[in-house]
């Protein structure tokens, strides 16, 4: 792939003025060494190349290889948004996001491969932006090659990065909204839990929530989540004595749903390439969407 940005600094060089538009010293490396090339207004040049203002730099990125660890797995996928840098997927409750050491298929990264196999897409390797527990649904977040990956991580970008869930928790003296801006950090007993905890051992974690409907003694909730910390939509909810329903490892329980009824609705970005708002929405599944049916 090709990208082109003009100088405004006279005497910058081209490493400096890559890099403040995302590109590493790691990609500048894959650029140098994996046949990618630099040029300065059709010339060839090296990164330490002293530019002029208004110079043109255009970077050829080579492409990135199949990784053979990770195994392709060709099965339907529901693409919410696609361009040539990004890919919105829906991921099913149920469904990993990534392999493991003793589960090497079955994971969204998996299905990821398998589509851009199929479509022989000139880069091969799945970044993922964003991702879900196991028996979370919703939209997923991939880029489609390294560069849309480095972009989307900077403040510039990542911090318009805005994701939405519903939950449902008991309708019972729930308010309307609410805030919880509680610390979260492992559970000094498990390796998996999470809990709120006022220590050095957790980080700040803010989530916010406006109830959306209430039925047969239930609450849809839309939750925003501010900070991204493992667990952190349950483990609140468990905190304000909430516990989603099905989520059995936060107080839960599975009577109604044998999963915890959490699902990623909404996802919106500035897109980085085109400098356009993206907002991609998935509605509810059949299994949380019954329990609101009168």
């Amino acid at each position: 792939m090709e990208f082109s940005f003009t100088n405004d600094i006279d005497g910058n060089m081209v490493k400096s003025m890559l890099g403040r538009h995302g590109i590493s010293k790691r990609l500048l490396a894959k650029v140098k060494f994996d046949g990618g090339r630099i040029s300065v207004n059709g010339i060839e040049r090296n990164a330490i190349y002293r530019l002029r203002k208004d110079d043109v730099v255009t970077l050829t990125v080579p492409d990135e290889p199949n990784n053979e660890k990770l195994l392709p797995e060709e099965v339907p996928l529901n693409i919410l948004f696609e361009d040539e840098h990004y890919l919105v997927v829906e991921k099913p409750a149920g469904k990993p996001s990534i392999t493991g050491s003793l589960h090497p298929v079955g994971a969204m990264s998996n299905a990821i491969k398998g589509y851009i196999t199929q479509k022989n897409y000139p880069n091969q390797t799945v970044h993922i932006i964003t991702r879900l527990d196991r028996d979370t649904s919703g939209l997923m977040f991939f880029a489609k090659h390294r560069y849309a990956h480095a972009l989307m991580v900077q403040h510039r970008y990542r911090d318009t990065l805005e994701k939405r869930y519903f939950a449902l928790v008991s309708s019972e003296g729930l308010p309307d909204k609410g805030k919880m801006d509680w610390p979260i950090g492992r559970r000094d007993d498990s390796i998996i839990q999470r809990q709120v905890r006022f220590d050095g051992q957790a980080k700040s974690a803010l989530t916010t929530f406006e109830v959306a409907d209430r039925k047969n003694g239930l609450a849809l909730v839309d939750v925003t989540l501010h900070t991204g910390r493992t667990h952190q939509i349950r483990v609140h909810f468990s905190h304000l004595g909430y516990p989603l329903i099905g989520d059995d490892l936060y107080g839960g329980n599975h009577e109604l749903i044998k999963r915890q009824a959490l699902h990623c609705h909404h996802l919106q970005f500035l897109h980085p390439f085109t400098e356009q708002m993206v907002q991609v929405e998935l509605e509810l599944p059949d299994d949380i969407k019954n329990l609101l049916s009168v």
